[in-house]
């Protein structure tokens, strides 16, 4: 018996009408995405601001307070001044800010005679219980001082040509995020996450839901082939779905005001066949486990964790040891994010990125079959 689009059509036909019917699905389908990028998009910021620091300036000069000033107008510190020893003695006892800045004797005298030999000093002490928040403070701090640097230089012909060679040397430049944005970094790749679970819960519980009424073994008994039954249960979730995908698309633009650069259509292709392949895995867990309680943990597990962990979503891979580098390589979110990533912020061709797009494809297939063949399992005993 070849492959029937007629009865593929009236599986996804009775699909439209159970969803239309469950509530339940219709709320998760429509607030759950709203809900990923409110959370990611507006709670976390990855940019650390207005960041508490003791200062101790020992200087007390005119050059020590224009660079508190500039300090404390990059907006990335909230400087408290202290005084005396027993200040600074309270301040490290109660650890209630992450670092002390002090500014040495000498620093003005220093910097208005612009002996390169003998610059001047200042001490940062950050604590290093939070080694990601003391290494992205120095890195800012640097930047400080940079800033700094230039506007002494005005004052001060000597600073002045340093400042220039300095310049000519070496000159920084971000590219596709040049204000290093956090959420151009992380709502683009809300799509991994959306898809990667949202789209594997709606396929597990729902036909779990009908192993458990034993209406699925009633759709087994028909003349309907699994391959049928595959198509007809994917094709409805499927637009569903997709319509998430375009919530959060919508949303980068026009409410985050994220640059879409990329291949629009490769975009969506890459979307279109990632959603095929989470959908077909959540058909997989369906038919292993057989019980809405189980199937959403397996939910959980391969569609939530996996988004967060082996993406490189918040863990970037490279730094992964180098046996979880080529681990992360079995997970399609980590490729899927990859090109939302790359076709959000730049103009990258989708050659370049054929790869990825090929990892999914494979991963699609391989989930679309064995889909197909559990279910003929039960089908042919």
């Amino acid at each position: 018996m070849n492959f029937s689009w007629r009865r593929a059509r009236s599986v996804a036909l009775k699909e439209y009408k159970h969803i239309l019917r469950d509530p339940f699905t219709l709320l998760v389908t429509l607030v759950l995405p709203l809900v990923f990028v409110g959370f990611f998009g507006f709670v976390i910021d990855l940019d650390y601001k207005h960041m508490r620091v003791y200062v101790r300036d020992n200087d007390q000069t005119s050059v020590s307070r224009r660079f508190l000033q500039e300090a404390a107008s990059s907006g990335y510190f909230d400087l408290k001044p202290i005084h005396g020893q027993f200040q600074l003695d309270q301040a490290l006892e109660r650890n209630d800010s992450p670092a002390l800045l002090v500014i040495r004797r000498g620093f003005g005298k220093n910097i208005r005679a612009g002996n390169p030999e003998n610059p001047g000093e200042i001490q940062l002490l950050s604590d290093g219980t939070d080694n990601v928040q003391a290494s992205i403070m120095g890195s800012y701090m640097q930047g400080v001082i940079q800033k700094a640097n230039a506007v002494f230089a005005k004052d001060n012909p000597d600073l002045a040509a340093a400042a220039a060679g300095a310049g000519e040397r070496i000159r920084s430049r971000f590219l596709f995020n040049p204000e290093l944005n956090s959420r151009w970094f992380i709502v683009p790749a809300l799509s991994t996450i959306i898809i990667g679970f949202l789209a594997i819960v709606l396929t597990a519980l729902t036909v779990a839901k009908e192993w458990e009424n034993g209406s699925m073994e009633l759709l087994l008994s028909t003349p309907v082939r699994p391959s049928e039954i595959v198509v007809g249960k994917l094709v409805p979730y499927f637009l569903l779905t997709f319509f998430d995908v375009l919530i959060v698309f919508v949303l980068a633009i026009y409410v985050f005001q994220i640059p879409f650069l990329g291949n629009f259509l490769f975009y969506m292709v890459a979307c279109w066949v990632y959603i095929t392949g989470a959908l077909a895995l959540g058909l997989v867990i369906s038919v292993v486990t057989r019980q809405q309680q189980a199937s959403i943990q397996f939910a959980f597990a391969v569609g939530l964790l996996p988004s967060f962990i082996f993406s490189g979503f918040i863990f970037p891979i490279e730094n992964m040891p180098a046996f979880f580098q080529y681990f992360t390589a079995l997970f399609p979110q980590r490729w899927f994010l990859l090109i939302s990533r790359t076709v959000f912020l730049s103009d990258a061709a989708p050659a370049t990125l054929a790869t990825a797009l090929g990892a999914i494809v494979v991963f699609a297939g391989a989930m679309i079959l064995l889909a197909v063949e559990k279910f003929k399992t039960d089908v042919e005993p």
